[in-house]
C-alpha cells in the first residue's frame, strides 16, 4: 500500500528535524521544504542533505525573500502595525507565506497532508493552520505537538535533543542553552530557556544575531536617506533597490547602530502571556522613516483613520488571518491611502536611537506661509472666531440644561 504523502515546512532546528524522524515513524512519505526567508548564518545546502539524511523522500529550497519583503513586510509597514505597540511582528508575517509555498509544494507532489513543528501553546500553530485552511479547505494539517504520543516521546527539549543526539542529527539548540529562535530577513525572535523568567533581562542574556548592544554601537550619529514612493521604500542613500535589498542595506547600517532591540510580555492568542525577545533593525528605521513621510503627504482625518485601524490589522496579523476577505479589504485600503506617501527621510541612528534628521516630499501638505509662527502669512486667525463658538455650541446648550460644578 502506498504511503501517504505529507510536506513538512522544514527549518532544519531542532524541532522540526525531531519531527521529519516521527512522521517517518509514523508511516508517512515526508517532502521537506524550506522555504527561504533570508534566514541569516544558514547553510542552506547542508539543512537540505540533512532532511535527506534522516530519510525525507524529497527536499527542496524555495526562496521567498523578495515576496516576504513585498508582499507581506511592506503593506504591514504601511498600516504602520505592531502588535500591542511594540512587536513589528517579523515572524507573524512570514507564517501565512510559509503555508502558501508548502500547499504548492503538497499539490506538486501529490501531498494530502502539511505538518509543521510549532506548538500547541504557541501563536504559530493559529498562523499555519488559518492559512493553510483558508488556502485549501480540504488540506489534513499534522501538528504533531497537539498529538499525545508525540508529546509522551519528547515531553520538552532535553529528550529532543536527546533523540537528535541518538540519530546523530546535527542542532544548534542544547541542554544548557534551548533558546527557540525564528530568523528571517525581517528580525531574529528569542525564546525559552532563561528568557522564560521575566525578573532577567533579556537583551542581556541573548547573543544578538543582526545588532550590536547600544553600548558597543559607534559613539557618533551615523546617517541615512531613505526614499519612498506610494508608501514602498526604494531608495536607500540615493541607491534604488529591490524590496529585499532595502531590508537588507538598512539590518547592516541600523543593526551596527545598536537600532531594533525589544524585550516584551505579549498576550498569545490562546490567550497566555510570553516573553519575547526581538531584533529587527532595517524594519525598525523603515516604521520611523515612513511614518515621517506620511507626516509630510497624509491628510489628517485619513492618517487617524489609519492609525484607529492599525492596532486591529496588527492583530490579525499576529493571530493569523492573513487569507480572507477583510484583509484583502483592508490591504486595498491601504494601497490607495498611501498614493501620496512619496518623498525622502534622513534619519540618523545612535546607539539604539532614530532621529528623524530631515524629511522632503513633492506631496507635501505642510504650508509654511499657513502654519507660520511669524506675523504675516496666509492664514487668517480671525476666522477661528466663528469655528470655535460652532464647535462650543453644543457644549453650551448642555451646560444650560445640566450646569457642571467647578
Amino acid at each position: 500500500m502506498a504511503k501517504e504523502q505529507v510536506v513538512l515546512a522544514y527549518s532544519g532546528g531542532l524541532d522540526t528535524s525531531v519531527i521529519l524522524g516521527w512522521l517517518m515513524d509514523e508511516g508517512y512519505d515526508v517532502h521537506a521544504v524550506y522555504v527561504d526567508l533570508g534566514q541569516p548564518c544558514e547553510d542552506r545546502e547542508a539543512i537540505l542533505k540533512k532532511a535527506r539524511d534522516i530519510g525525507a523522500r524529497s527536499a527542496k529550497i524555495v526562496d521567498v525573500r523578495e515576496e516576504l519583503c513585498r508582499d507581506f513586510a511592506f503593506p504591514v509597514l504601511q498600516w504602520q502595525a505592531k502588535y500591542e505597540g511594540i512587536y513589528l511582528l517579523g515572524t507573524s508575517i512570514a507564517r501565512p507565506l510559509i503555508s502558501k509555498v508548502c500547499l504548492q509544494a503538497a499539490r506538486e507532489v501529490g501531498a494530502t497532508a502539511y505538518a509543521h513543528g510549532a506548538t500547541g501553546k504557541g501563536n504559530d500553530q493559529c498562523r499555519f493552520q488559518l492559512a493553510a485552511e483558508a488556502l485549501d479547505p480540504a488540506v489534513k494539517v499534522i501538528a504533531p505537538w497537539r498529538i499525545e504520543r508525540f508529546r509522551q516521546t519528547f515531553p520538552g527539549r532535553t529528550e529532543m535533543i536527546a533523540y537528535c543526539d541518538a540519530r546523530r542529527i546535527p542542532v544548534k539548540a542544547s541542554v544548557s542553552k534551548p533558546y527557540s529562535s525564528d530568523e528571517n530577513c525581517l528580525h531574529i525572535s528569542y525564546e525559552a530557556g532563561k528568557l522564560e523568567d521575566p525578573a532577567i533581562c533579556g537583551v542581556d542574556l541573548v547573543e544578538f544575531g543582526m545588532t550590536v548592544s547600544p553600548q558597543r554601537a559607534p559613539d557618533k550619529v551615523e546617517s541615512v536617506k531613505i526614499g519612498f514612493e506610494a508608501g514602498v521604500p526604494v531608495r536607500v542613500n540615493g541607491k534604488s533597490l529591490t524590496p529585499l535589498g532595502i531590508v537588507t542595506e538598512l539590518n547592516t547600517i541600523a543593526g551596527r547602530n545598536g537600532v531594533g532591540q525589544i524585550d516584551m510580555i505579549e498576550n498569545r492568542f490562546v490567550g497566555m502571556k510570553s516573553r519575547g525577545v526581538y531584533e529587527a533593525p532595517g524594519m525598525t528605521a523603515l516604521y520611523a522613516a515612513h511614518r515621517a513621510v506620511e507626516q509630510l503627504t497624509l491628510d489628517r482625518d485619513l492618517t487617524h483613520l489609519r492609525d484607529r485601524l492599525a492596532p486591529e490589522v496588527a492583530e490579525m496579523v499576529y493571530y493569523g488571518f492573513w487569507y480572507g476577505a477583510k484583509m484583502d479589504a483592508l490591504l486595498a485600503f491601504i494601497r490607495e491611502t498611501q498614493r501620496p506617501v512619496t518623498g525622502d527621510v534622513t534619519l540618523g541612528l545612535y546607539k539604539g536611537n532614530i532621529i528623524v534628521e530631515g524629511r522632503s516630499s513633492p506631496n507635501s501638505l505642510y504650508d509654511e506661509a499657513i502654519a507660520t509662527m511669524e506675523g504675516g502669512g496666509s492664514y487668517n486667525q480671525t476666522d477661528a472666531e466663528g469655528f470655535l463658538r460652532i464647535m462650543s455650541l453644543p457644549g453650551r446648550v448642555q451646560a444650560r440644561v445640566t450646569p457642571r460644578t467647578y
